[in-house]
């Protein structure tokens, strides 16, 4: 079925069109969300159960690409929206929203202003990190309070105004300490507070004294059962261990509604993966939700009537086929269950169920026609600089490019990565980096490939094929690639590579521009896929500085069971120039 013609989809169209038609002014008014997501997969899987299953329902389920579009928050019909709870910040003018929902307006006179929106976008954030003294996070046994700390670095990379402040709970044991004074000011102004490892007592017993009332955003993680989260200014559910909500039916109280669940899933299915970017992640939810909107985080926001109208109008047999497909219907089941700016969910499915039907789906409905308006761009922080000098010479272009060639002629591959920091693209099982001059004169390509354990348990390969160009500086260079039908590109920098090639550390940041998604990573590579011995430690660890990385943010990839990968370059391929001899390695 994946050769329809397109007038040969026309009529099934038609219908799809007619059952939209219906289905929306039977159940509803216009509506606009000023922060509510449309995720063109989660559209295209409710057409799906939209022509296969009764329309008369009164109203749209969770997950219906209605409830996406309009409703999200409230999980209602648009008309039953309200408006009624005013959430106060001493940083901005009241804002009206419903106490328990993210930012939306929906009609009328209960429209938020578009000057008050763009006020929002301006205004400072503030949180404050209250951690246990001495405690120790499940990060390599970095302290609570270090990760805390370098967290606020990282924010900083997403918004210049984003203040956070980190304290440990043994401050809180005198009162006349001027630091307590300190804290107490800093949650008087604080749009959320975040407590981490926080079980002694006297410390609970000051946080409740100190905090309920003021704070419209309280969560905590591995904390006392005693204290309370609070979203938006209503209280959410804590289960047994002192944390949000993790998928235990009916710990949250009866009055949180849907759009509170969804933040609260999000946020504790990201905490749960222990990383560093995932903390941060939690954190611009928490904001993107309920102070003001996230610029990183506005991936698929809906276009309302205008997005539906470019996929129906440009993408017609996409559609219809992604439809017929097995595979390209589990991956847009898999999407449905992710949070539309979770990209380590999102990628996962995509990584597990990639199909030809829906990379065509991808292709015309985000890169050729861009049917959500989305235009992400490559952060440019933090600034990694390159190394300057390889086995003290200066370095140029063709000497960069040939340690990325690395050990390929030599071996099968360039490089193996050790161990990554993006939780999204860098957690793969076996990865390979294939680096080669190009047949055309002066072209670079790079080739990884890695394995995929899919959600149904299958260890599959998958392989990526990027175009290189250098940059203007020797040591950096920009990528393409086209990863199932969205082009991602790429700024890699080379941080530093070992004088006998025993270990690289490469740095990029990136954006897959018409999916709304930016992201930054780091990947340590070395010829056998082990990690650099003790004697390079303080190298590695200032090569890591340099990105604004932690050691303890890295995680290794398992190089155990890489049997048959599909390695090898196109005919008429070159490696090295004649800047690096492949004697030299060692």
């Amino acid at each position: 079925m994946s050769g329809i013609e397109e007038n040969s989809s026309a009529p099934i169209i038609i219908i799809i069109i007619i059952i939209i038609f219906k289905w929306v002014t039977a159940t509803a008014m216009p509506c606009y969300a000023t922060q509510i997501s449309l995720n063109p997969y989660l559209l295209l899987l409710q057409i799906q159960h939209s022509s296969s299953s009764s329309s008369s329902s009164s109203s749209p389920s969770p997950r219906t690409w209605w409830w996406w579009w309009c409703c999200w928050p409230q999980n209602k019909k648009p008309r039953s929206i309200s408006i009624s709870k005013t959430i106060s910040s001493p940083h901005l003018p009241r804002l009206s929203l419903n106490g328990k929902s993210p930012i939306v307006s929906c009609g009328g006179d209960e429209a938020v202003s578009s000057s008050l929106l763009a006020s929002q976008l301006e205004r400072e954030v503030r949180v404050v990190g209250l951690v246990g003294e001495g405690s120790i996070s499940p990060l390599k046994g970095a302290p609570w309070e270090e990760v805390m700390l370098h967290t606020a670095k990282r924010l900083k990379w997403i918004d210049e105004s984003f203040e956070m402040r980190v304290f440990n709970d043994g401050l809180l044991g005198s009162s006349d300490d001027p630091m307590v004074k300190n804290l107490q000011r800093e949650i008087s102004n604080a749009d959320i507070l975040m407590i981490v490892a926080v079980n002694n007592s006297d410390s609970v017993e000051w946080i409740l004294k100190n905090c309920g009332a003021n704070v419209p955003n309280i969560i905590c993680f591995d904390s006392s059962p005693s204290l309370k989260n609070k979203l938006g200014g209503s209280v959410v559910g804590t289960d047994s261990r002192g944390s949000l909500f993790s998928k235990v039916t009916g710990i949250l109280q009866k009055n949180n509604d849907n759009a509170t669940d969804e933040v609260v899933q999000t946020v504790s299915e990201a905490w749960d993966r222990r990383n560093s970017d995932d903390i941060r992640f939690c954190l611009l939810v928490i904001i993107n939700a309920y102070i003001r909107p996230v610029s990183s985080l506005k991936n698929l926001r809906s276009k309302g009537f205008k997005t539906l109208n470019c996929m129906v109008k440009n993408c017609g047999s996409q559609i219809l086929n992604c439809l017929l497909d097995p595979n390209c219907r589990k991956a847009l089941q898999c999407l449905n269950r992710c949070s539309p700016v979770d990209q380590v969910c999102n990628y996962r499915c995509i990584a597990s169920y990639e199909s030809p039907s829906l990379e065509a789906f991808s292709l015309c409905v985000l890169q050729k026609h861009n049917c959500l308006e989305l235009d992400a761009k490559i952060p440019d922080k933090p600034y990694v600089p390159p190394m300057f000098k390889f086995r003290g010479n200066d370095l140029d272009h063709e000497t960069a490019e040939d340690l990325f060639v690395g050990w390929l002629g030599r071996l099968d591959w360039s490089w193996r990565v050790v161990a990554g920091q993006n939780p999204a693209y860098d957690q793969f099982p076996c990865q390979y980096q294939l680096f080669y001059r190009g047949k055309a004169r002066g072209s670079f390509w790079y080739e990884p490939v890695f394995q995929v354990m899919t959600l149904e348990g299958k260890l599959v390969w998958r392989r990526r094929l990027y175009r290189v160009k250098r940059g203007r500086i020797p040591g950096t260079f920009n990528f393409s690639v086209l990863d199932n039908g969205v082009v991602s590109k790429e700024f890699w920098t080379i941080v530093d590579v070992a004088d006998d090639l025993g270990w690289g550390l490469f740095h990029y940041s990136g954006a897959a521009e018409v999916a709304g998604q930016s992201y930054t990573g780091a990947v340590l590579v070395s010829p056998d896929g082990e990690y650099p011995n003790e004697k390079e430690k303080l190298r590695l660890v200032s090569a890591l500085e340099k990105c604004g990385i932690k050691e303890w943010e890295l995680y290794k990839v398992d190089n155990c069971s890489c049997q048959d990968p599909p390695l090898g370059i196109p005919e008429g391929s070159s490696l090295h120039s004649s800047s690096v001899e492949i004697k030299e390695l060692k």
